[in-house]
Order: structure tokens, then C-alpha cells, then sequence
């Protein structure tokens, strides 16, 4: 069973910025993209960023030119540099890999943005 373990949410104020990380296991070698979604309260579960073997990334619109998805292929570990936070970004932000089997999820980590 893959498990992924995410670490890095947190309380910050607006404009501040947090790092979430993700890491898979070390044995798997087959991950097409890794990437980040979130589910605010009350609304359903939307992709914020997808980075791909070919480096491709890309962004929902509300998130362009804030936050960075990068990838570390040697630690099979997904980071999201989260810059200018705004109110709206209060969510689980859920890591996902995604291997020929399908999608696998993280547990999730709670950001919440308030002054």
C-alpha cells in the first residue's frame, strides 16, 4: 500500500507564506505527475498543481504567479511553495501521485489563513 506522508500546513496571515511537502516511498519508480489539491469548507475538492516527468506544470487559475510545485525526483517528494497567501487559500491541501494503478492520495494538511 502507498503511503504518503505530508507535513508543512499551518495557521499563517495573509500575504505570508508556508512550504507543504509530500513524499512517497523511496521504491516506487513509476510516478507519471505529482501535485496538490485542496477542498475549502463547504466546496468540492479542485486541483491546484500538477507537475509531470516532462517538468510540465501547471496551475488553477486562482494560484498562478503565487504558489510553485516543484519536484524532487531523487527524494520522490512534491513541495508547494505557497507565496501571498490570501483568505481564500483556507483549505486541506491533499498531495496526490499518480502511478499506472491509479491516483493516491495523502491524508491532507490543514491551511488556514487568518490575521
Amino acid at each position: 500500500q502507498v503511503q504518503l506522508e505530508e507535513s508543512g500546513g499551518g495557521l499563517v496571515q495573509p500575504g505570508g507564506s508556508l512550504r507543504p511537502s509530500c513524499a512517497a516511498p523511496g521504491s516506487i519508480s513509476s510516478i507519471h505527475g505529482m501535485g496538490w489539491s485542496r477542498q475549502a469548507p463547504g466546496k468540492q475538492r479542485e486541483l491546484v498543481a500538477s507537475i509531470f516527468n516532462d517538468d510540465s506544470v501547471k496551475y488553477v487559475e486562482a494560484v498562478k504567479g503565487r504558489f510553485t510545485n516543484s519536484r524532487d525526483n531523487a527524494e520522490n517528494t512534491v513541495y508547494l511553495q505557497m507565496d501571498s497567501i490570501e483568505s481564500e487559500d483556507t483549505a486541506v491541501y491533499y498531495c496526490w501521485i499518480s502511478l499506472p494503478i491509479g491516483i493516491k492520495w495523502g491524508q491532507g494538511t490543514q491551511v488556514t489563513v487568518s490575521s
